[in-house]
Formats: structure tokens, C-alpha cells, sequence
């Protein structure tokens, strides 16, 4: 049967592109629903701030009366004028192990970009960088960790096919809690006397003062990724949608900032898992009872992840990186984890790389973004 690709405008059209792919993965064990009221807002033009500068649409394709596909097409104006380019972007990419369904999606986005006037289209991104990113290409022996992307193997295939080419890859690397280098970590203790010697300090991120933590934390973060590929400064407007979006799960016990006399110089954050709570929770439905397994399962999940770690360009290389990170660890072996996850590192970034495997960290899942003229 032909594919029919139709935009997705309706309530009914939304409801149907959120809840795909829990049909499609519904016999893989490492299959993690997204959160629905979460997935709701970020795709809502009314509730997503990124909507207010840039542009995305949404597709389903249909085979034979039957959903078999979802796909966005997006224009993010915003990273065009930061790294003076003109590209668009595709996201939210799932389909049936079937060419032509994967195509017909691929050429809609791919339309949608041209049309706007873009030369190259990049990806999958959700909607930016600032989002979940990435096509897990290696690693799919295990659940994805909290806002880690996970698909089928053959989405790879399906793109490269279509003539996407590789642009960068990112890693994730597993820290186990035990086997961790004793000895680096008594070297970070040391590290951390001399710190604070200099007048800088370390200490746990505030929920009570969380509004004026983010505001710190915000300028903090667009400096220090700036000259990161593929970043790009969220708004205002955005950083606060995130940080709502991470404020009902944040952990006080895995979030740090480095202070010089008072004044922030730099952060880390670590999540929960909480992929270990919601892998249980059908079709991602918080309600009636979802709500009660999240807030209580949080603190006693059996991993971390280090999603955020941010540190003022003339603070670098003078040893917080390592106290965050030894941080971690020590949080994690107290509170019982089997270990963390850091992710996701560049694979240009050879210092966080360095870093990471510094810890005994196992580059363990890698996810690729791809790109290709339009």
C-alpha cells in the first residue's frame, strides 16, 4: 500500500504522534515511554517558548489506514543566526522497519526545510540540542537513562539509505560506583583543600531558592557552551521551560555548584534515573497513581545521570571538573547507586572524554547526529 503523510493539526493528530511510538515498541524490554503531559507542552506552540522564534511541523504517515510513522520538520532561527548558517532540522523520527514509509518521512521534512529556504537539513533533534538529541547507533542492549533517546537498530540503515551523512558523535559513558580509582578521588580531596584555598568552595544547589539558582545558572551555562558544536543560547524564556521541566525530578543530593567568594563560577547537575520508574508506567501516563511512583521512587533509583556540567571559561583546567565529578561518585556510593552515566560528551571534547574515562568510565552507548543537503 501507498504511504499518505498528513500533517498533524488536530488534538486527536497530537494525541496520535505522542502515543506511535508505544505501539511500535511495545514487545523491546528497553523501551522507556516519554512522559505525556511533558511531551504535550514541549510540541504545544502555545506552551513551548521555543515556538516564539522558530518555526517546526509535525507529520504522520499512514499505511493502509494505519499509523506505521511520525516525523517534524523544523526551522530553528535562532541557530541560524548564532552560527551564521542555513539549516533546518528533523526530529521526533519513528517508523516501521519499511523504506519507503521511512522516506516518504524523510522527504516531507526534508521539503519542509527547503521551503523555508534552508540548504541542509541535520539530525534527529527535538527540538534542538537544548532538547533530547541523537540516533542511538551503538548501545541498545539497555534501557536509555532520563532523557537519553533510544530507537530500533535499523534506524540507522533507514537514514544512511536515504543519504544522510554522519556530522558528530556523542557518547555516553558508564561510571560504575565500584571500581571507581580510590586513589584519584583522594587526589580530588586534595585538589578541593587547594580550591578553597583560592577562595573557591563547593556546595549543593538550593530547591528552596531555585528560581535565583536557575537565573545564575543560565548565564553560566550559555557562556560555557558557546563554542560548543551544535549549541545554541536558549532564550530566557526557554532556559525557564527547561528548568521547570527538570524541577519536579532535580535531586538537591546530585546537583553542585563552585562558588569564588559567593559569586557562581560553575555547576554540575545529575538527574535521578528516572527511566527506572517510568520503563512501568504504561503509555506514560502520570495519572491517577503515576505521580505517587515518580516523587517517590526518585530517591531511591540506582543510577545517575550527569546531564549538565557547566564551568566559567577562566575556571577551567584548575581541577572543579574533577571535584564535581568526584562528587558524584562519592553521592552515589553513600545513597547505594550501582553508578552514573555521562552523557552526552562530544566526541571532539577530548578533555570531558579524558575525564570521564580518567573515573574507569566505559564508553558504553553513542549516539550521531547526521546531515545532508536539501
Amino acid at each position: 500500500m501507498s504511504v499518505q503523510i498528513r500533517k498533524v493539526v488536530s488534538n486527536a493528530d497530537k494525541k496520535a504522534f505522542i502515543d506511535f511510538p508505544h505501539e511500535l515498541y511495545k514487545n523491546d524490554p528497553n523501551y522507556v515511554p516519554e512522559l505525556y503531559l511533558a511531551m504535550a507542552d514541549l510540541i504545544s506552540e502555545k506552551k513551548n517558548p521555543f515556538f516564539k522564534h522558530s518555526s517546526a511541523e509535525l507529520y504522520l504517515a499512514e499505511q493502509n489506514g494505519k499509523i506505521v510513522g511520525r516525523i517534524s520538520g523544523i526551522i530553528n532561527n535562532n541557530y541560524n543566526k548564532f552560527h551564521n548558517c542555513n539549516v533546518g532540522f528533523f526530529g521526533f523520527f519513528d517508523c516501521i522497519d519499511n523504506k519507503e514509509v521511512a522516506f516518504a518521512l524523510l522527504d516531507t521534512a526534508s521539503a519542509y526545510v527547503k521551503n523555508g529556504g534552508k540548504d541542509t537539513i541535520i539530525g534527529p533533534t527535538n527540538f534542538s540540542t537544548n532538547d533530547t538529541a541523537g540516533l542511538l547507533v551503538e548501545g541498545f542492549d539497555s534501557p536509555p537513562i532520563v532523557q537519553m533517546t533510544y530507537n530500533f537498530p535499523y534506524y540507522k540503515d533507514l537514514i544512511e539509505a536515504y543519504g544522510f551523512k554522519k556530522d558528530m558523535d556523542m557518547f555516553a559513558f558508564w561510571i560504575p560506583t565500584q571500581g571507581v580509582n580510590e586513589k584519584s578521588l583522594q587526589l580530588t580531596d586534595r585538589l578541593k583543600e587547594r580550591l578553597a584555598g583560592k577562595g573557591i568552595t563547593f556546595r549543593n544547589l538550593v530547591m528552596k531558592n531555585f528560581k535565583t539558582e536557575v537565573n545564575n545558572v543560565r548565564d553560566i551555562y550559555r557562556s560555557a557552551w558557546e563554542k560548543n558544536w551544535g549549541f545554541v543560547p536558549p532564550t530566557n524564556e526557554e532556559f525557564d521551560f527547561l528548568a521547570e521541566g527538570l524541577k519536579m525530578i532535580l535531586d538537591e543530593r546530585y546537583a553542585y555548584i563552585a562558588e569564588e567568594h559567593g559569586k557562581m563560577v560553575a555547576f554540575a547537575v545529575g538527574l535521578p534515573n528516572i527511566n527506572e520508574i517510568l520503563i512501568k508506567l504504561k503509555r506514560g501516563r502520570l495519572l491517577p497513581f503515576g505521580i505517587f511512583k515518580l516523587l517517590l521512587g526518585k530517591k531511591h533509583t540506582k543510577a545517575v545521570r550527569i546531564v549538565l556540567l557547566g564551568v566559567k571559561e577562566e575556571y577551567r583546567r584548575i581541577g572543579i571538573e574533577a571535584v564535581f565529578y568526584a562528587n558524584f561518585i562519592r553521592a552515589a556510593q553513600t545513597n547505594g547507586l550501582s553508578g552514573g552515566e555521562a552523557s552526552w560528551v562530544l566526541e571532539s571534547n577530548q578533555m570531558m572524554v579524558q575525564g570521564a574515562e580518567n573515573l574507569n568510565g566505559k564508553k558504553y552507548k553513542t549516539y550521531r547526529i547526521y546531515t545532508k543537503p536539501v
